[in-house]
């Protein structure tokens, strides 16, 4: 999709690894706390005291018996969920040893606590504690420990949120509730004691009906240590922790059930790949989450909520199309109000205010909006504004728009020389064979990279060049093919090969990418959402080629092309000219234009212009025909704004190499 963005700075967005390599491959971990009992015996000593290192002897200065007094230290690092220290918290620590273990604590500038426990190793051979920490405006959490004699350090992170749950985000008692009970199900079934079934029972009324996470987390963790076999009770643990703050043993909870599973220690089973995923997707990695929950679709197929968190990744990632496939699916197997909200903004996100209006009133069902929360109101107003865009596209007929195209007074600069066509009758093969020419270039495209260079520019009364910026990338392209139509994936890399993008935006530039896509308005599949017109031939370079009108159907078309500001974003409807070569049927100039103005956001003009010209690659047969440059001019706001792309040296982009190519070929001239 071609992008254009004008307010605010921005950037955009398979191999033989297992899906567990792949799904924590973007995982770490940079907080951690530990208890550690270190032995006072100075015979036992010599070693260091972190992980991995052994322990070494400190004698309680108050007592003489230097055997059996062992020091326990409790150290750690309080974080926020992205990692980021947390100063001033306090950190709770209590600890079930005689005589009472409370001490409280706050963390230093870094986030880090540390206190100690003297201990005689012949009265507590192992004690239990438990970690809470808080700070105003965070919910607490807590950690649960089982400490025995050792030398190696365990360590264990403390996460602080922010404030209440990510109104974008499944809240997790939304998550808890919907898996607790099926595992609850499952659990029944499971071999456990009595004893342990008593406890399995108070944790659950704990955590889910008195909502008390801090005193559900020791009976649950008894169960499971007692019974690792049960892979529901140990799931349950996980959800308890991920509710507590304990992110990192609750995904050693969940990854732990998962491997069970592909074992075949047990029946595979949906839930801890969900909430594996919710965890994942709360840390905001989208496509790590994603990928889970198609692992759990294998499974379960049909499962609602396995569906809409897929489909909620997908908005994440800003696949509104992708979403949309999905979470109807999701509303389809039995999901929920959320589902359907969900839903509601994917088909915003596509650029269907109507469609959208009508999933927002299935998902109020009679409720009144202004005593909805902020973010659905929020909703209601932007589908409000598409809607009128739609009412403005509604009167426009893409028929009476390519009919007047036909005059070339009205496109002076573009269609002198036309040699006007007296009928429609070579319009079908002329489109049938330009369609064939994208389906094999999307079907056969490359990975490619290029160098290019943006001139980005303001522009004066009569187009005279005010400010100007250059920015140089190295343009990376793909073209994978999904089940919701075909698409193109861009990405920009700076000089140093990290992700980059166009800046500019607060010194009042434009950002502008996408060209690519541009052609697929001629794709087989989609030439049905266009009404197309021929024109007649004009040389072009010295060559002949068709010149075709075009203009979207909004009623049938997806579009292709998005402007945004701010955090507002709208999907644009296009009409064109577009120069196909009469020998090769290969489209070489494409320009587009606004299908109609749309004085609702300002904007009045926006046009792109493209050259095309053939690159071969090296073992290659194919040519492919590339954008060499483009111009994009922007009327939006009572400001005039142009960028220009150039670009050169193309190659073929693999994931560990790249491959030189010929330099582009331009039409041979008569």
């Amino acid at each position: 999709m071609k992008r254009m963005s004008a307010n605010h700075e921005h950037s955009d967005g398979g191999n033989g690894m297992s899906w567990k390599r792949l799904i924590l491959a973007g995982i770490s971990i940079a907080v951690w706390s530990f208890i550690q009992p270190l032995p006072a015996s100075a015979q036992h000593g010599g070693g260091g005291a972190g992980a991995g290192g052994g322990g070494f002897g400190i004698a309680n200065p108050g007592s003489s018996d230097t055997v059996t007094q062992r020091r326990w230290i409790v150290a750690g690092m309080v974080t926020t969920l992205g990692g980021d220290p947390i100063s001033g918290a306090t950190v709770v620590v209590k600890a079930n040893i005689p005589g009472g273990g409370r001490k409280s604590l706050r963390t230093d500038i870094q986030g880090r606590f540390t206190t100690d426990y003297w201990l005689n190793v012949n009265a507590v051979g192992e004690f239990r504690a438990q970690l809470e920490a808080f700070k105003k405006g965070s919910p607490k959490s807590y950690v649960v420990v089982d400490m025995r004699p050792a030398d190696r350090a365990q360590r264990f992170p403390i996460t602080l949120l922010d404030g209440d749950d990510d109104p974008t985000m499944l809240s997790r008692a939304d998550l808890i509730s919907t898996l607790a009970a099926r595992l609850q199900a499952k659990a029944a079934t499971a071999e456990l004691s009595p004893s342990g079934r008593r406890a399995y029972a108070k944790g659950l009324e704990e955590f889910l009906d008195q909502h008390h996470v801090d005193q559900a987390l020791i009976p649950l963790t008894d169960v499971v240590r007692r019974n690792p076999s049960c892979l529901p009770c140990r799931t349950m643990l996980g959800l308890a922790q991920f509710d507590s703050g304990d992110w990192v043993n609750a995904e050693h909870n969940f990854t732990g059930v998962i491997d069970a599973n592909e074992k075949g220690e047990s029946a595979a089973s949906p839930e801890p790949l969900i909430a594996y995923g919710e965890l994942e997707s709360w840390r905001h990695q989208p496509g790590v989450a994603a990928g889970i929950f198609l692992k759990a679709l294998q499974i379960a197929p049909q499962d609602p909520l396995a569906l809409q968190e897929l489909g909620r990744s997908q908005m994440q990632l800003q696949n509104w199309q992708g979403a949309d496939v999905y979470l109807e699916k999701a509303l389809e197997a039995g999901a929920g109000a959320e589902a359907r909200f969900l839903r509601t903004r994917a088909l915003l996100g596509e650029g269907f205010g109507i469609a959208a209006s009508k999933e927002m009133a299935s998902y109020l069902n009679g409720r009144d909006l202004k005593t909805m929360p902020v973010f659905v109101r929020q909703v209601s107003t932007l589908i409000e504004e598409r809607k009128r865009l739609e009412e403005s596209y509604a009167k426009v007929r893409p028929e009476d728009v390519v009919r007047t195209m036909t005059d070339p007074r009205q496109e002076p600069r573009d269609l002198q020389g036309l040699e006007t066509a007296t009928d429609q009758s070579p319009l079908p093969s002329i489109l049938a064979a330009v369609g064939k020419n994208v389906g094999e270039f999307l079907g056969n495209f490359p990975n490619t990279s290029s160098l290019e260079q943006v001139r980005q520019e303001k522009l004066r009364y009569m187009g005279a060049v005010g400010k100007t910026r250059d920015q140089d990338f190295r343009y990376l392209c793909f073209a994978p093919t999904e089940v919701w139509g075909p698409t193109f994936t861009e990405y920009r890399l700076d000089s140093a090969g990290s992700p980059g993008a166009l800046t500019g935006l607060s010194e009042g530039f434009m950002l502008t990418s996408g060209f690519a896509a541009t052609s697929l308005l001629f794709h087989p599949a989609l030439q049905s959402h266009t009404v197309f017109r021929y024109l007649g031939r004009q040389k072009l370079n010295g060559r002949d080629s068709f010149v075709l009108a075009f203009a979207q159907d909004p009623a049938k078309a997806r579009s292709i092309s998005m402007f945004a500001w701010g955090d507002q974003r709208v999907e644009l409807f296009l009409r064109g000219l577009a120069w196909v070569d009469t020998e090769s049927y290969q489209i070489v100039r494409i320009r587009t234009d606004l299908l109609t103005p749309l004085p609702e956001i300002s904007l009045n003009e926006e046009t792109t212009d493209i050259d095309l010209s053939e690159v071969h690659f090296n073992r290659v047969a194919q040519g492919f025909w590339l954008p060499q440059q483009v111009t994009v001019t922007v009327a939006w706001k009572g400001r005039l704004l142009r960028n220009i792309h150039k670009y050169s040296d193309f190659k073929v982009f693999q994931v560990n190499s790249t491959e030189k190519t010929s330099n582009p070929k331009q039409p041979d001239s008569k």
